[in-house]
Protein backbone atom coordinates (compact mmCIF):
# COMPACT_ATOMS: atom_id res chain seq x y z
CA UNK A 1 0.00 0.00 0.00
CA UNK A 2 1.50 2.97 -1.26
CA UNK A 3 -0.17 6.64 -0.91
CA UNK A 4 -0.08 9.90 0.27
CA UNK A 5 -0.58 9.59 3.75
CA UNK A 6 -1.42 13.39 4.19
CA UNK A 7 -4.51 13.41 1.98
CA UNK A 8 -5.26 9.99 3.16
CA UNK A 9 -5.89 11.67 6.58
CA UNK A 10 -7.85 14.44 5.11
CA UNK A 11 -10.09 12.30 3.34
CA UNK A 12 -10.66 9.43 5.40
CA UNK A 13 -12.30 8.67 8.14
CA UNK A 14 -10.70 5.14 8.47
CA UNK A 15 -8.35 5.68 11.33
CA UNK A 16 -8.03 6.81 14.75
CA UNK A 17 -6.10 9.84 16.40
CA UNK A 18 -4.44 8.83 19.99
CA UNK A 19 -2.82 12.04 20.57
CA UNK A 20 -2.43 15.38 18.59
CA UNK A 21 -0.34 18.34 18.64
CA UNK A 22 2.00 16.40 21.23
CA UNK A 23 5.51 16.12 21.51
CA UNK A 24 7.98 13.15 19.86
CA UNK A 25 8.64 11.58 23.44
CA UNK A 26 4.76 11.59 24.88
CA UNK A 27 3.41 9.62 21.38
CA UNK A 28 6.30 6.87 21.69
CA UNK A 29 4.68 6.42 24.67
CA UNK A 30 1.43 5.92 23.97
CA UNK A 31 2.81 4.09 20.74
CA UNK A 32 4.67 1.88 23.26
CA UNK A 33 1.58 0.99 25.38
CA UNK A 34 -1.09 0.70 22.62
CA UNK A 35 0.84 -1.81 20.73
CA UNK A 36 0.38 -5.52 21.07
CA UNK A 37 3.59 -5.90 18.80
CA UNK A 38 6.72 -3.45 18.66
CA UNK A 39 9.15 -2.89 16.41
CA UNK A 40 11.48 0.08 15.61
CA UNK A 41 12.56 1.83 12.61
CA UNK A 42 15.12 4.46 11.77
CA UNK A 43 14.22 8.26 11.30
CA UNK A 44 13.66 8.65 7.52
CA UNK A 45 11.74 4.93 6.94
CA UNK A 46 9.36 5.10 4.86
CA UNK A 47 5.73 3.22 6.56
CA UNK A 48 3.14 3.60 4.12
CA UNK A 49 4.68 6.29 2.04
CA UNK A 50 5.38 8.56 4.62
CA UNK A 51 8.87 9.08 6.13
CA UNK A 52 8.90 8.97 9.58
CA UNK A 53 10.58 11.65 11.54
CA UNK A 54 11.68 11.49 15.19
CA UNK A 55 14.12 10.53 17.79
CA UNK A 56 15.86 7.11 16.99
CA UNK A 57 14.62 4.46 17.47
CA UNK A 58 11.38 5.66 16.20
CA UNK A 59 8.52 2.70 17.71
CA UNK A 60 6.19 1.50 14.96
CA UNK A 61 3.18 -0.19 16.94
CA UNK A 62 1.64 -3.21 14.97
CA UNK A 63 -2.15 -4.45 16.41
CA UNK A 64 -2.64 -7.52 13.94
CA UNK A 65 -5.87 -8.82 15.35
CA UNK A 66 -7.02 -5.43 14.62
CA UNK A 67 -5.51 -5.08 11.49
CA UNK A 68 -3.47 -1.71 12.09
CA UNK A 69 -0.68 -0.34 12.89
CA UNK A 70 0.27 2.84 15.40
CA UNK A 71 3.35 5.53 13.97
CA UNK A 72 4.01 8.72 14.37
CA UNK A 73 3.09 11.99 11.90
CA UNK A 74 4.87 14.95 12.42
CA UNK A 75 3.36 17.80 10.91
CA UNK A 76 5.23 21.25 10.97
CA UNK A 77 3.30 24.01 12.71
CA UNK A 78 1.26 21.22 14.06
CA UNK A 79 3.69 18.89 16.50
CA UNK A 80 3.78 15.07 16.61
CA UNK A 81 0.76 13.34 16.51
CA UNK A 82 0.31 9.22 17.36
CA UNK A 83 -2.13 7.79 14.87
CA UNK A 84 -3.92 4.29 14.33
CA UNK A 85 -3.93 3.04 10.51
CA UNK A 86 -5.53 0.02 8.91
CA UNK A 87 -3.01 -2.00 6.77
CA UNK A 88 -3.14 -5.10 4.86
CA UNK A 89 -1.42 -8.24 6.05
CA UNK A 90 0.85 -8.14 3.33
CA UNK A 91 2.07 -4.74 4.26
CA UNK A 92 2.58 -5.88 7.78
CA UNK A 93 5.26 -8.18 6.23
CA UNK A 94 7.02 -5.27 4.63
CA UNK A 95 6.72 -2.96 8.12
CA UNK A 96 8.14 -6.04 10.58
CA UNK A 97 11.19 -6.40 7.84
CA UNK A 98 12.31 -2.64 8.74
CA UNK A 99 12.72 -3.66 12.67
CA UNK A 100 16.39 -2.23 13.44
CA UNK A 101 15.68 -4.85 16.38
CA UNK A 102 16.60 -2.12 19.09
Amino acid sequence: MSFCLETYLQQSDDYKVLAKNSGVKECYKIIETESDELIHVNPGDKILGARLIGLPPIPVGINEAEGTILITYTKPCHGTAAIELPVEKEELISIRKMDIGA
